[in-house]
């Protein structure tokens, strides 16, 4: 292809980007897809012949970008999806170009990888010693956490591949609070810990681990001759935006000879926010923690990170030789591949976030996590503010879950209401279950989210709610 033509291709898409983005806060949050356009996606043959590029945009223009989850909208509450920042939009166009794997060989965006991990760990408050690799997002980033830790585990006591690996593996037994995201559950199954020695341990009033309960479920399980290996605590529940303690419960993993994790997809950074640093007492001592940059920061979808203190623990993990990858190979300073499960990684990742860091700067990063909790916290007063709405729980993390006063049934009026209102297309939100009731949540982690998007919300969930009373069977407001 000629130079001259990918220019005017590139300059073209780069237009459409800036206008559509622009856009963006007057158009629909979300649109319902017609079936025929679902269809023509999933059912259209490739033709035999190729198409021009100028296609690509076009195809985008009128049958990608019409029907988006939502999430780069000011108005979208629904679920901890960021909008994609500036600088990670250029980074990822410049390192496609670039193409290099991040997995094997030698290239500067491995060492680039090497030192955003470094940063990333300094803004969470871990160690100088920690390394790490940057992931997908949070679940890759929990599966490979979990994985470390039994292997550490294993290793420790010494059980070997053989019979002795088996019978001790057949006894692991892993903790996470009741309010842990699914992956923690989902990455335990990957690694062949099933469900009858999962321990969802009860949380407090406040949402958060209970430590004395975990303590008796980690004696009960000794006692029955099983085999407590890890504990994972989350900062920043997706429920409800809890942190739970962390001295206690590395206490307790020392004490008992357990692996520490932290997942802190969503709160791993609340070490540097004044307001929450308390809350982040003893972070230096857990043995790893995820972060999602493509939620905190507004990287662009598609990077997580794994944080481990001791990052030697990765490599026993995770390290495998092959005769057509070691030659050229250093010792003193092993590929990333021997990190994680994957050998070829895309270098996007690594540049997207050091273009979005570099970007912000460390002062932005803490100014950015203090205008989502000051959102939330205007949220907040503005529910309790109105005589038809209720609070039933949020926070520290930006996240506030509400209720309808005064309602019958409340379950159902609920889930509804948030169907009107994401079918309404001005705003979206989605549901959780609180205290056993289905309840409103709605999640503040756009930059470009305002206080008039708050009230905007919340006309939408009150004139939900008052077309759901105009339906005769359905009158469960006063």
């Amino acid at each position: 292809m000629h130079p001259k033509a990918l220019r005017d291709e590139l300059i073209a898409a780069a237009e459409w980007v800036c206008q559509y983005l622009g856009q963006l806060p007057e158009a629909p949050v979300s649109r319902p897809m017609p079936g025929r356009r679902r269809a023509r996606l999933h059912d259209a043959p490739l033709d035999r012949t190729g198409g021009e590029l100028r296609q690509i945009l076009d195809f985008v223009r009128e049958e990608i970008a019409p029907f988006p989850t939502g999430n780069g909208h000011p108005a979208f509450f629904a679920w901890i999806n960021s909008p994609p920042a500036p600088a990670g939009l250029i980074a990822e166009l410049l390192a496609s170009a670039i193409n290099a794997t991040c997995g094997m060989g030698e290239n500067a965006l491995m060492d680039l990888e090497r030192g955003t991990v470094r940063i990333l760990a300094d803004l969470a408050g871990l160690p100088a010693s920690t390394g790490g690799v940057l992931t997908s997002g949070g679940s890759m980033a929990n599966l490979l956490a979990l994985a470390t830790a039994r292997t550490w585990f294993l290793t420790r006591r010494g059980s070997g591949d053989g019979p002795a690996y088996d019978r001790d593996h057949a006894r692991l037994t892993l903790y996470y609070n009741t309010q842990a995201h699914m992956s923690v559950a989902k990455a335990a199954a990957c690694i062949g810990i099933p469900t009858h020695r999962l321990r969802p341990i009860p949380s407090d009033t406040q949402h958060r681990l209970d430590p004395a309960a975990l303590r008796a479920a980690v004696t009960a399980d000794q006692a029955a001759g099983l085999l407590p290996f890890c504990t994972v605590t989350t900062l920043g529940t997706t429920a409800t935006g809890a942190v739970d303690p962390l001295e206690p419960v590395t206490a307790l993993c020392r004490s008992t000879g357990m692996w520490h994790h932290a997942d802190g997809a969503w709160g791993g950074l609340g070490a540097m926010v004044p307001a929450l640093a308390h809350l982040y007492q003893g972070v230096a001592d857990v043995d790893s923690m995820t972060v999602d940059p493509h939620k905190t920061l507004s990287v662009p979808v598609g990077c997580g990170a794994l944080l481990v203190t001791d990052p030697e623990h990765l490599h026993t993990a995770f390290a495998h030789r092959a005769s057509y990858l070691t030659p050229g190979e250093p010792a003193t300073l092993p590929w990333l591949s021997h990190s994680t499960i994957e050998l070829t990684r895309p270098g996007t990742r690594a540049l997207t976030l050091w273009a979005t860091l570099h970007h912000l700067g460390r002062d932005g990063v803490t100014t950015l996590l203090q205008h989502y909790l000051s959102l939330a916290d205007r949220l907040r007063d503005k529910i309790t503010a109105s005589r038809r709405l209720e609070l039933v729980a949020g926070g520290p993390w930006p996240v506030t879950c509400f209720r309808l006063t005064d309602t019958a049934g409340p379950d159902a009026l609920h889930t509804r209401i948030a169907h009107r209102v994401q079918t309404a297309g001005r705003a979206y939100l989605a549901t959780v279950t609180v205290h056993d009731q289905t309840v409103l949540r709605a999640c503040l982690c756009n930059y470009r989210t305002r206080e008039s998007d708050l009230d905007l919300l919340l006309r939408e969930v009150l004139q939900a709610a008052d077309s759901d009373c105009a339906e005769p069977t359905r009158c469960t407001t006063e």
